[in-house]
């Protein structure tokens, strides 16, 4: 049996704690050997290795998976980047929420700049019967012509328990084309908002929310770079996009199983029948990256889940030991001395 209300204070929870759990996404949380010779020729040859032990790693999962993945990998330092079938168009599921709360702070961004008619984080919004819909844990809890929330508290929902009427109440307030010409501002043509959530008639039709590896990972890197909202904003976008992937994983992420604890992941998970997806940015001290992965044609959806994971630990494992290594390769911990 599930408790909405229990979720509701899990999530309320989650806002109470992301700060103490959550650095600056945009600022860099300190300084070693490693990145601060990040361009070094002396570490160049021995990077390139691990890095094509990386791919090798990545395309070992994708021979091994019966369905099709691609993957995006972005190096926020250096700007390298690895696609698999990077352009390969796929159903989102829930990761395309990232571009509805991209919108949502787009438009708070337009509205501290003087424009009318834009949604705001702190905008009002009260619950309608008609906007329900199911797999909305806290949603479906509330009082409709009642319970009032802030537009920042559905994206939390949106977010931290992937709550579809929360999703829907955004997508209504927000606009659908507004999220599209988003989109399409920043050159993305193959991601695009095409239904709300649980419309099982739309999807029908053809009318799939989608995106490729390339264009995912572009989305997230344009707005860690402050192209759509400036740092302030930034800061909270990762913010509230990482809720939901500690205490417990209540978003399911795929990341999160494979990536120890303590480090921050923004990221949003999605699930369809035979479709599995992550897109997010995995902060990893001193050496930030974006990880979009997305699986189709599954015969088991388990599977997908676990070649999501393998592919995101061969990423961790790249970038956490060249965030914390010397261009040599030796990693100095707090204690050793030697």
């Amino acid at each position: 049996m599930r408790f909405p209300f229990l979720s509701l204070l899990a999530a309320l929870a989650l806002c109470a704690l992301a700060p103490a759990q959550t650095p600056s996404p945009t600022t860099s949380a300190g300084s070693n050997a490693g990145s601060s010779n990040a361009g070094s020729k002396i570490g160049a040859e021995k990077q390139e290795i691990l890095w094509q032990k990386m791919v090798t790693a990545i395309e070992r999962v994708d021979r091994n998976l019966s369905g099709v993945m691609a993957v995006g990998v972005l190096d926020l330092t250096s700007g390298r980047q690895y696609l698999l079938h990077g352009d390969e168009i796929l159903p989102q599921a829930s990761s395309i929420k990232i571009a509805v709360l991209a919108e949502l702070y787009h438009q708070e961004q337009q509205g501290q700049q003087g424009s009318s008619g834009k949604q705001r984080l702190n905008d009002l919004y009260t619950v309608r019967g008609e906007d329900l819909v199911p797999d909305s844990d806290i949603m479906l809890g509330l009082t409709p012509g009642i319970t009032r929330l802030t537009n920042r508290d559905l994206a939390t929902m949106m977010v931290a328990v992937s709550d579809n009427s929360a999703t829907n109440a955004l997508i209504e307030r927000l606009g659908m084309e507004n999220v599209n010409a988003t989109l399409r501002s920043l050159g993305l043509h193959d991601t695009l908002l095409r239904r709300k959530m649980m419309d099982i008639k739309a999807a029908q039709q053809g009318r799939e929310n989608v995106s490729t590896p390339r264009e995912m990972m572009t989305l997230l890197a344009e707005i860690y770079r402050h192209k759509l909202f400036d740092k302030a904003l930034t800061d909270d976008f990762f913010k509230v996009l990482s809720f939901g992937s500690s205490s417990g994983n209540a978003k399911d992420s795929k990341f999160v199983p494979v990536i120890p604890e303590g480090v921050v992941i923004a990221d949003k998970p999605g699930e369809l029948e035979a479709v599995r997806t992550d897109s997010g940015i995995i902060f990893t001290s001193n050496r930030p990256f974006v990880l979009s992965v997305m699986t189709a044609y599954l015969r088991d959806e388990h599977e997908g889940d676990k070649a999501i994971g393998e592919v995101a630990r061969a990423a961790f494992e790249y970038f956490d030991v060249i965030g914390r290594a010397s261009d040599y390769g030796r990693v100095i911990s707090p204690r050793s001395s030697r």
